[in-house]
């Protein structure tokens, strides 16, 4: 089985030099995408812009871009350059973020997130096609008879959806290429699988042809405490800080009394609390953690449960000496 790796910086705490020198090396061990995240942090598209010109093979995705903060139009246009000037490389990765950072860092009203996100993907699929635009297209805006005066590389840019919900997870079988999920337990990757197969039926597609490319972290060090103790801080982020949605998924899947602990730990303000309350448990359903050779191993255990695509989350913060170690450690193999 061929493994496919991709690679993900944490989306602040980084330097843009180091990210560029990372994804030069992770081209060169075989690696197979750079997913560069978006939050209030760096701009995606012109970091990814600035990757396309210092490589030739590795595929270039957004990880994610939201639908509230840029058009349509400007998402069709932003990822359509991209793809002319990385020659054919772009998945364009999309989600609906939350109503803080849309609303508190954007100011743009979060209303109808799975509308936003269904008509959008239309839209761009259609501007890509070279069609004109028309009203039919949205109920959130009226849109008048523009197109696109250039020529897309590809009028099928890959679209990735990053989902949590039934509901949403579901509509990717209907209109996307592929599901990222964020530190979904992959023991638990076939309940969202089989959504997707219900949303695909529906719209007369084959369900093979939906990839699941899941956000995870990979930490391949001897020391198993350490490296679970590596992942803690990110994990406690996403529950007690990025609203309620990680805290509801672990719940869902047997993780209430930790993750309640963990979420109430970090509204307190005590963070280092909060990130030694991430239990072990946890971390080992949503990460890959110990020496190497456990570490592909477990891989191949993810692959198992539907994996197609992995993407490594790097540890935050990182000297480059260290994103090398781990990038060579589970690099590809075929």
């Amino acid at each position: 089985m061929t493994e496919k790796l991709g690679i993900v910086p944490f989306w602040k705490g980084y330097d843009r030099k180091v990210v560029i020198r990372t994804a030069k090396l992770a081209e060169d061990l075989g690696y197979h995408s750079i997913w560069v995240p978006e939050a209030w942090s760096y701009e995606q598209f012109q970091l990814l812009a600035e990757i396309a010109v210092h490589t030739k093979h590795l595929k270039l995705a957004t990880g994610i871009a939201n639908v509230f903060s840029r058009s349509p139009g400007l998402l069709a246009m932003s990822a359509a350059t991209l793809d002319e000037i990385s020659e054919g490389r772009v998945i364009l990765g999309l989600g609906t973020s939350g109503k803080n950072v849309v609303e508190n860092f954007h100011g743009v009203p979060y209303k109808k997130p799975l509308t936003r996100l269904r008509e959008t993907i239309q839209i761009m699929r259609a501007l890509w096609r070279g069609e004109r635009l028309s009203p039919e297209l949205s109920s959130q805006a009226e849109l008048r008879h523009f197109k696109l005066e250039m020529t897309p590389a590809r009028p099928d840019i890959p679209i990735y959806v990053a989902s949590l919900q039934q509901k949403a997870i579901t509509e990717i079988g209907r209109i996307a290429d592929g599901w990222v999920p964020t530190f979904w337990p992959y023991k638990h990757f076939r309940d969202g699988l089989q959504w997707i197969v219900e949303g695909a039926r529906e719209a007369g597609r084959d369900p093979k042809d939906i990839e699941l490319a899941p956000f995870l972290g990979v930490v391949p060090v001897e020391d198993l405490d350490f490296a679970r103790s590596m992942m803690k801080p990110m994990v406690s982020f996403y529950i007690g800080g990025m609203g309620t949605y990680y805290h509801d998924m672990f719940c869902r899947f047997g993780f209430k009394e930790n993750a309640d602990l963990v979420r109430d730990l970090y509204a307190s303000g005590d963070r280092k609390k909060a990130a030694a309350a991430v239990g072990d448990d946890l971390v080992d359903a949503i990460a890959i953690c110990g020496r190497p050779e456990r570490c592909r191993e477990k891989l191949i255990e993810w692959r198992s449960q539907g994996m197609g695509l992995a993407l490594v989350n790097l540890p935050p913060g990182a000297p480059y000496e260290m994103l090398e170690g781990s990038l060579k450690a589970i690099a590809p193999t075929g």
